[in-house]
């Protein structure tokens, strides 16, 4: 049966459905379905770390094997330094643009690096909205604790509340800087109501909210005095004999040399690692997030913190397969598009938290109410075309433009048949642990945004990673900035692989792994 005819149940029991209300499920019943069908608790996809400072903790066999993995720097490397500066910013997402901005204006020499283009990231794809409790009937506290629910409880509070506190300032910075938020009738931003909250306190610029603020972001980075490298990817970080971090040395992915820069502190902000695609899962990451940042900052003794948790996002696209992972936005579930199985029923609200929604999807397509593609994929519908009826025609070309644009390359009009989804890899909740200044136990070395770990709990809330990359951004901007300017550079040494091999070596681990992966292997093995 061709995907058009499955698609039938969908339009034939909207009626029905729009008359339905759909309970959240009680704490004890939400447990337990997550336990069952999260991908989190499937025991063989986990093991624990043999070495290094988070010796015992559990993680996936992926990010395991990448974190126990070695350097390709070897001994005797020249570590001369090419460039000198204050604050070297690795990373060219949001937190390391709004790092680098903020190390910029509070007066230190600073370098960005990344290893792809500025601005390739996981947060110019970003649908959903920032987070920020800018409503009247809003505030700083409601956001905490819906935060602190959808995170099970598990995040570091100092974390998150300096996180809610500074999301209205944020908000400030971003409009003084141009970003074109969306506003209501009388010209007040408006905001949306999210999976997980109490509140409506979504930000959105239509459906492409981190495009629109890395637009900004990159221009404002491009039009200040801060040095850029781009296609020079991190594979070391430098110590000295204290072990405080000094600097990083880059592969140059254009010209294939090695480049090494001093600095008097170092942010990484290095994004996720959805390109491991965890278990085997599809991902909405982009190309170059294999996790490099974690592999950095375990070698040189960063702990880690949550990283046997990661966020599978309920809506990435089944098909067309050309589209696999991709996300469909959660905006389109707020705005009240139903998730519905094979026999043309809800079967969760759709605005609980992404890992009770996800589960469920699974839930569904293992017991047998999936739609099944001619690939053989399964899914479940969203019903796009509601938000039509419900709202009047034009509704998802007005306020979800990007996700019609991408399904229309395809020939697909969303606006008149419902999309296929099931849970993609799309965050990982945990990271490299951090104090409200984003610095790490390493002195001198400051991680940011998603490398970054402890704020999120075990389950981010939507829109909150966008806040997370600002607020924190800006907090390792200026904190490596002050740093900076009251220390002299520090020699740069690796000898802090000598006993991270030694480790290895007694434990068996040498594998022949190198990290980091630097960019996903999709090549074909002969």
């Amino acid at each position: 049966m061709d995907i058009h005819a499955l698609q039938q149940i969908v339009h034939q029991t909207r009626d029905a459905r729009r008359k339905q209300t759909f309970s959240k499920l009680s704490p004890a019943d939400r447990d337990q379905l997550i336990h069952k069908y999260h991908p989190d608790f499937r025991e063989s996809a986990f093991r624990s770390l043999r070495f290094g400072p988070n010796v015992g903790d559990k993680t996936a066999i992926e990010l395991a094997t990448l974190l126990e993995g070695d350097s390709s720097v070897t001994d005797g490397f020249d570590l001369t330094p090419d460039y000198t500066t204050d604050v070297l910013v690795v990373g060219g997402g949001g937190a390391g643009c709004a790092a680098a901005l903020h190390a910029h204006t509070a007066g230190a020499k600073v370098m960005l690096a990344t290893k792809l283009r500025l601005g390739d990231s996981n947060s110019v794809m970003a649908q959903g909205g920032m987070q920020i409790s800018v409503a009247p009937e809003d505030s700083p506290v409601t956001h905490f604790v819906d935060t602190l629910k959808g995170g099970h409880m598990q995040n570091d509070h100092q974390l998150l509340k300096v996180m809610v506190e500074e999301g209205p300032s944020i908000a400030k910075w971003l409009l003084s800087l141009g970003v074109l938020f969306d506003r209501d009738g009388d010209g007040n931003l408006h905001v949306k109501k999210g999976g997980g909250s109490s509140k409506p306190r979504l930000l959105t610029c239509s459906d492409y909210t981190g495009l629109e603020i890395m637009r900004v972001l990159k221009d404002e980075v491009l039009n200040q005095d801060i040095q850029l490298l781009e296609f020079c990817a991190a594979v070391e970080l430098t110590s000295d004999e204290n072990g405080n971090c000094t600097g990083a040395i880059f592969k140059d992915l254009d010209n294939h040399r090695n480049v090494v820069v001093a600095a008097k502190s170092v942010i990484l902000a290095t994004g996720g690692i959805g390109r491991l695609h965890i278990q085997g899962f599809p991902t909405s990451n982009h190309y170059g997030a294999t996790g490099d940042g974690l592999c950095l900052s375990y070698r040189l003794g960063a702990k880690l913190v949550h990283i046997d948790t990661f966020q599978y996002h309920p809506s990435g696209a089944v098909y067309p397969e050309q589209l696999i992972g991709a996300l469909v936005t959660e905006g389109i579930r707020s705005e009240g598009g139903h998730l519905v199985n094979a026999k043309g029923e809800r079967f969760v609200d759709e605005l609980d938290t992404r890992d009770v929604v996800s589960a469920s999807i699974i839930r569904e397509c293992e017991e047998g109410r999936g739609i099944r593609t001619m690939s053989g994929r399964v899914g479940v519908w969203l019903d796009t075309p509601l938000l039509d009826v419900a709202q009047g025609p034009g509704t998802m070309k007005k306020h979800f433009p990007a996700m019609m644009l991408q399904f229309e390359r395809f020939n697909i009009d969303i606006s008149k048949d419902p999309v296929l989804i099931f849970p993609t890899l799309h965050y990982q909740n945990g990271g490299v642990k951090i104090d409200t200044n984003s610095e790490t136990n390493v002195k001198n070395l400051f991680v940011a945004g998603e490398a970054s770990g402890g704020l999120h709990g075990r389950n981010r809330l939507m829109g909150n990673s966008l806040l997370d990359l600002m607020v924190f951004g800006k907090r390792s901007g200026l904190a490596a900035a002050a740093r900076a300017a009251s220390m002299v550079q520090g020699t740069l040494t690796v000898g802090h692989l000598k006993g991270f091999r030694a480790d290895a070596k007694k434990h068996g681990r040498v594998s022949g792994v190198v990290s980091p992966m630097i960019l996903p292997p999709y090549t074909r093995k002969e």
